[in-house]
């Protein structure tokens, strides 16, 4: 992977110039990263491609969590114009890597993750867009727009309405900051002075919504097995956390966020596939549908559930062949 152009120019003008740059792994986005080293100094390079990628937001969100006490990378050193962004470095433990070499620290890990949540949502969200009805069901679309299509199944009428009567129970809870993609892979584990325990990465969708959505990105991890028995204890965890909450809408609200975001992201896995050329995505297709077909067994889900069993045999849900 070659750094984008304009990285010497960069580096050179704050403080990094004749710096060592290595990639890292990205995301499913069109952000890349690299490594920066520079006599026993580190930092992360984000290229975010300002036609594609705003990374305001990103930047913005970032001095909140600062702000409030929490461990987000902050910018040293910013180009906007070319979309390069200098961050700490956090390292290289993350989560999910760090669990798959020692399994005992998991319920520590993810106590310590839940706390973090518990934490964050005490305070009100920064100033985001809310996470609203129609953003709900316009991630919810993503699978009939791009996953049916792609195993063959026509949509049949009726998914939008089956949708509508689940999310008045998503809005009777004051609304927290919701990072939107807080699982494994972007919590990091921290050793240093002045940083907490868990570093946070990749929150620059995040929007104003109710608390159990991350917790349900968590405990229900695409690329990780959380067992049943961790996540219960785990969402008694929290719950406990918070004493104010109504126990019982917190839980039906889960269950509602936890199929919608698993649903959604069949879809987007999809779309990585069949717009963007990237042809890893559908490989976790199955362990998605593990995930859905389980969260549509909960009560709250029926009208879901019925539209799914009607409409989505099983044969289209084995995920996407990769041609």
């Amino acid at each position: 992977m070659i750094p984008p152009p304009g990285t010497g120019a960069f580096l050179n003008a704050h403080g990094w110039g004749g710096a060592a740059v290595r990639p890292l792994a990205g995301d499913a986005s069109f952000r890349r990263y690299f490594r920066v080293e520079l006599a026993g100094r580190t930092a992360v390079l984000m290229d975010a491609p300002p036609d594609k990628e705003d990374s305001g937001p990103f930047l913005a969100i970032g001095r909140h969590l600062d702000a409030l006490g929490f461990s987000a990378p902050q910018p040293l050193a910013t180009d906007l114009a070319q979309g390069l962004i200098l961050l700490e470095d956090f390292g290289d433990a993350r989560v999910n890597p760090v669990l798959a070499a020692d399994p005992r620290a998991e319920e520590d890990i993810y106590a310590a993750a839940v706390d973090l949540l518990a934490e964050l949502h005490r305070y009100p969200p920064t100033d985001v867009p809310p996470y609203n009805e129609a953003e709900l069901l316009r991630e919810a679309r993503l699978f009939p727009d791009w996953y049916l299509p792609a195993v063959g199944v026509a949509e049949a009428p009726g998914y939008d309405a089956a949708w509508a009567p689940l999310w008045p129970a998503l809005f009777t809870h004051p609304p927290v900051l919701v990072l939107r993609d807080y699982h494994a892979d972007n919590l990091m584990l921290l050793d240093r002075p002045g940083l907490r325990r868990l570093g946070l990465l990749d929150y620059q969708d995040a929007l104003a919504g109710h608390p159990a959505y991350d917790l349900a990105s968590l405990l229900q991890d695409i690329r990780r097995v959380v067992s049943p028995t961790l996540e219960a204890a785990m969402i008694d965890r929290y719950i406990a956390l918070r004493p104010e909450l109504d126990a019982a809408a917190f839980r039906t609200a889960y269950a509602i966020l936890a199929a919608q975001r698993n649903i959604k992201i069949l879809g987007v896995f999809t779309r990585l596939y069949v717009r963007d050329g990237k042809p890893s995505y559908p490989a976790f297709h199955p362990r998605l549908w593990e995930l859905v077909n389980a969260n549509l067994a909960h009560p709250a889900l029926a009208p879901v559930k019925a539209w799914f069993d009607a409409h989505v045999p099983a044969s289209a849900r084995r995920g996407v062949e990769v041609a």
